[in-house]
């Protein structure tokens, strides 16, 4: 056997056994491999008014209907809105577009704005990512003649709203397809109604003398969403999200291609990257800059106009990392007083509503415990203060369904969510009996799913196997995130040659083994917490396993493997 083959054979033996221990059967090992659209896409009929939806656009094609397509603000709504539209301009149909103010409309469709939009001539809306809880809003465009169609994927409730079609595969009166898919994104939803509708159109004759569009073009964007979303990265959305990082790669979308270089990547962008680097610069238009900036950059076609917004995107994510450390800062001072609680409740005056999402999610990572961050910021009809929330939950904890409840009990002047994000709208004099209720509500759940949090090992390992190769071999089994986590290793013993603070909270390492071999490891923002004291001050002459995942580190003259720190334990 040469070393090709080798190598070859110890790739495939490591990923078959990543793949094994996270539930693959053996016979779907190969299809989980590469996970690609033929193995995982489902007939898009299987879902509730899928072909309803589909022939409804497909007619407003036929019939040149002036069409607005609504979004949310965050990423998900962005890329859902720009797929649509590009779909629509692949065919010939140009579509209007339309996103909220995060701070003047809040979230969801409002009546007020459908209405104008129906006043303005657009006789078919279709909002995405939004509109599934939006009862009385879409009840008005309903009586005032406008067809909406929702594309979503959140939370619903028995009772339908009046819209022309309702595709969701949370609806609770859906398909047992349509259901299993119940953790695509809204990017995801839309995907698969751009299918229906070039499936339509073919029906009705209309590629006769027109060529049909490259679906897979629009794979970046679904990529996109998906991951910035966190959706979870199991069945389709790994074939999502695997096909749309190859086209991603070949930059053929202006505005992504901008996005890319904003983010100062210099590669193709990984899974990661889509997370922490291009995802935040289209949610900070939305968080604390103009709501249809990321739509704007993801459909132009003018590079000029592509590298002007996304320059602003990067800008506007500097800013919204000031603020929301401030908003952070002044949220953590709440927690002493919630220790006992199975959900964090904060709230706050003056609290910019654009970050609580994000502190929602730190708070979460801190405390490992659902999270809500409120922001009392307006005043409602009886002059009293009304705040916006949002939350971010743990594996186990259904905090959208919740919230859904807390809505339905009262407790919430509008709410909703999917199983680990959920946003609402309160009055302040209901901020505790909210916490107070979601406390009891969940505190058996979030028991059952803390005391199931462990840290799954896949591999140990000494220092010197700690490679390059490893990491792509490894990586090969992607891609990772929620539902489908990167591999852990341990690599130990160890001892720590060097530990200190970067950034503001940050804790570096260079830890050394017994095979002579050294690598770097870093624990984010660790520096407080009990394991990051005891790394800085109490690991002097001791001998310690590390755990947690393995980058490539390709800052240096060379890329070297680099450890991301989760836990540490004593050897001796």
């Amino acid at each position: 056997m040469d070393v090709r083959q080798e190598a070859t054979g110890l790739e495939n033996d490591i990923v078959t056994q990543l793949l094994l221990s996270r539930g693959v059967a053996q016979e779907d090992v190969e299809q989980q491999r590469t996970p690609t659209l033929r193995g995982f896409l489902p007939d898009p009929s299987a879902f509730q008014d899928m072909d309803a939806a589909a022939e409804r656009i497909a007619q407003a094609i036929l019939g040149r209907e002036t069409t607005t397509v609504y979004g949310d603000y965050d990423v998900d709504g962005a890329t859902s809105a720009a797929l649509l539209i590009r779909l629509l301009r692949m065919l010939g149909h140009d579509a209007r577009y339309y996103i909220p103010d995060r701070l003047l409309e809040g979230y969801g469709p409002s009546g007020k704005a459908l209405v104008q939009l129906g006043q303005e001539g657009s006789s078919l809306i279709v909002t995405v990512d939004c509109g599934a809880m939006a009862h009385d809003a879409l009840a008005q465009a309903h009586d005032a003649g406008i067809d909406v169609i929702v594309v979503d994927h959140h939370k619903c409730s028995p009772e339908l709203p009046k819209v022309a079609a309702m595709v969701n595969p949370n609806r609770l009166d859906e398909s047992d397809i349509g259901a299993a898919h119940g953790h695509l994104a809204a990017v995801g939803v839309a995907f698969l109604l751009g299918i229906a509708i070039v499936r339509t159109l073919r029906g009705h004759g209309y590629f006769k003398d027109r060529e049909e569009p490259n679906l897979m073009a629009l794979l970046d964007l679904v990529a996109l969403g998906t991951v910035a979303d966190v959706a979870a990265l199991h069945g389709l959305n790994r074939a999502f999200v695997a096909q749309g990082l190859k086209v991603m790669a070949r930059r053929d979308n202006v505005g992504m291609s901008a996005l890319i270089d904003a983010s100062r990547l210099k590669r193709a962008p990984a899974c990661s990257d889509l997370g922490f680097a291009l995802g935040p610069r289209i949610n900070a238009g939305g968080r604390v800059g103009e709501s249809t900036l990321g739509v704007r950059l993801l459909t132009t076609e003018d590079p000029d106009e592509a590298a002007s917004i996304a320059a602003q995107l990067s800008i506007l994510n500097e800013e919204r990392r000031v603020i929301e450390a401030e908003v952070q800062e002044a949220a953590e001072k709440q927690l002493d007083r919630q220790h006992n609680r199975s959900v964090i409740v904060v709230s706050g005056k003056g609290w910019h509503p654009g970050v609580i999402g994000i502190v929602a999610g730190r708070i979460k990572e801190k405390t490992g415990k659902p999270t809500l961050v409120i922001a009392l910021d307006v005043e409602n009809g009886d002059g009293e203060l009304q705040g916006k929330g949002s939350g971010r939950s743990i594996s186990g904890v259904d905090l959208g369904a919740a919230i859904i409840s807390a809505r339905q009990q009262g407790l919430l002047v509008a709410g909703g969510g999917h199983a680990m994000a959920a946003g609402l709208t309160v009055d302040e004099n209901q901020v505790d009996a909210l916490a107070d209720w979601l406390d009891q509500k969940l505190a058996r759940a979030v028991g059952l799913a803390m005391a199931q949090q462990i840290i799954q090992l896949d591999l140990a390992l000494a220092p010197g196997g700690l490679t390059p190769s490893l990491v792509e071999m490894m990586d090969s089994a992607g891609p990772f995130g929620i539902g489908w986590p990167g591999p852990r290793v341990a690599v130990g013993p160890v001892r720590l040659v060097k530990a200190d603070i970067v950034g503001t909270d940050h804790v570096r390492l260079i830890a050394a083994g017994q095979d002579g071999k050294s690598f770097k490891a870093i624990a984010f923002r660790a520096a407080d917490s009990d394991m990051g004291q005891a790394l800085l001050h109490g690991s002097k002459g001791r001998s310690l396993w590390l755990a947690g995942r393995v980058k490539i580190d390709d800052w240096a003259s060379r890329p070297q493997a680099e450890l991301h720190l989760e836990d540490a334990a004593w050897a001796d």
